[in-house]
């Protein structure tokens, strides 16, 4: 997001103890039989934390793996001067019924007055989810199947923040997929670190057949020792290692990293919305998965 600031058990006995939960709680999250991974290079892997948003329309996404961030003004337009305050409303997060989550970037309820960092009052609403403190990955794959709102203004993200307790950007940032703006069919994925973010980011991209907002796509990101690649599709587009960091090649990858879902709108890199700003514009999420270590 070019942001400014900011014991491992088994999988069935995971689901075995959430299960529970979910009869006593009714809290959803997507554990039960366990998938096999859309996009692997091996038949048999199975992830060790997953969501799949399968509940009631309008339920949030459990709290034991998520936490919904909230506010603008204290958070400095989050790093952009962005225009949207993040709540957490049923409108802005939820899931729809159908198996997904619904992250949804839509204007400001007349007289909200909701306090702004780069105007009095923000004019959009949305939402900023995070599993920070819940789940992470260490080493491994992370995969996301969704479908991305595009349009002026608009800049939905899917990312990863270090879980080092380092002040940004020292705690290092994977940016797994961003579509900015009036860039319906670009996909961004781009890695900052203590001498390399904002626009001194190093990313690289890919170009779909159709807008982000089309379709579904899985958005991944395989993070390796000294080595991360991005995908879309299971098709890679750009490789990092420290050789293509700037001197002195700090590499503040290898340790435990967090999710981040969000749709932000307007702040210094896609502008301001316009007339043409789809309303509501939402990022549907089919699923997440996690691939090898990390902790949940």
């Amino acid at each position: 997001m070019r942001l400014r600031t900011h014991g491992r058990n088994s999988v069935g006995d995971r689901c075995t103890r959430l299960a529970l939960v979910l009869a006593l709680g009714g809290l959803l999250s997507g554990c039960g039989p366990v998938p096999a991974p859309a996009q692997s290079p091996r038949s048999d892997e199975r992830p060790f934390w997953h969501a799949e948003f399968d509940g009631k329309a309008g339920s949030r996404p459990p709290e034991r793996f998520w936490t919904t961030e909230t506010g603008n003004r204290d958070a400095e337009g989050w790093g952009n001067d962005e225009l949207q305050y993040y709540t957490d409303d049923a409108a802005n997060s939820a899931l729809d019924g159908g198996g997904h989550l619904a992250i949804s970037a839509r204007p400001a309820p007349a007289a909200s007055e909701l306090p702004c960092y780069t105007q009095e009052f923000c004019t959009w609403t949305s939402a900023r989810l995070t599993t920070a403190g819940k789940v992470a990955l260490t080493h491994g794959r992370v995969e996301i199947r969704a479908k991305m709102p595009t349009g002026m203004g608009l800049l939905p993200a899917i990312w990863m923040l270090g879980d080092n307790g380092v002040e940004w950007p020292g705690q290092g940032e994977i940016d797994i997929c961003e579509v900015v703006g009036g860039e319906p069919r670009t996909v961004y994925g781009t890695a900052h670190g203590p001498t390399y973010f904002n626009e001194d980011g190093i990313d690289g991209s890919t170009t779909l057949a159709a807008d982000a907002s089309q379709a579904f796509h899985t958005y991944a990101v395989d993070k390796q020792p000294r080595r991360i690649t991005w995908s879309v599709d299971g098709e890679p587009y750009f490789t990092l290692t420290p050789s293509k960091l700037p001197a002195p090649r700090d590499w503040v990858f290898e340790q435990d990293m967090h999710l981040l879902l969000n749709v932000a709108v307007g702040g210094d890199w896609p502008g301001p919305p316009d007339s043409s700003t789809p309303s509501p514009a939402t990022m549907t999420v089919d699923y997440v998965r996690f691939y090898g270590k990390g902790r949940a």
